[in-house]
């Protein structure tokens, strides 16, 4: 019995330490120079932060291709694509799923933006939104503004899949007047 109640300790000790190794990296500051990267994209194109360089750039981070969240923000961005084109802006998704993961989810749902491959996590790592759960690293869900002289304008980190497309068109249309 003792050693059964041991082990249970240890499962739930190791369960708990699991979700507390939610590793926490410093986040880049509202007002400084968004992180530069170099990742390949969906179609196995290497894209970096400069390549945007006098647009505005809609950066979201999530978990992982076709999972119900995540799709719903990725769509969401799909339906706004004409207006982030009326107003120069760039969406740029990121995750830690690798290129022909993206490539995939890419086509499923005709996604017609940028999804970036960041397979070893040192980006989500670089913007603060790495997230390890032990036996798995993800991206959490959180987006970056960053205006056309590649400064961070707005760092949204509680972001509903639903409404994070339409919060960054008003947002960038605020920071425009």
């Amino acid at each position: 019995m003792k050693s059964i109640n041991a082990r249970v300790r240890n499962v739930s000790l190791l369960a708990v330490l699991s979700l507390m190794a939610v590793t926490a990296f410093a986040t880049p500051e509202v007002g400084q120079p968004a992180p530069e990267f170099k990742m390949q994209d969906q179609n196995g194109d290497w894209r970096s932060l400069s390549d945007y360089r006098g647009k505005w750039v809609a950066l979201y981070f999530y978990p992982k291709d076709d999972t119900p969240g995540c799709t719903t923000q990725a769509c969401a961005f799909r339906d706004n694509i004409f207006a982030f084109r009326k107003i120069d802006a760039e969406i740029v998704g990121i995750s830690l799923d690798d290129v022909e993961t993206h490539q995939e989810f890419a086509e499923k749902y005709s996604l017609p933006f940028t999804l970036l491959s960041d397979k070893d996590g040192e980006t989500a790592k670089r913007y603060g939104v790495l997230k390890n759960y032990g036996v798995m690293k993800l991206a959490s869900r959180q987006s970056f503004l960053i205006d056309p002289d590649g400064q961070i304008v707005k760092h949204y980190e509680k972001v509903d899949p639903e409404s994070n497309s339409t919060q960054m068109l008003a947002d960038i249309e605020s920071f425009k007047k």
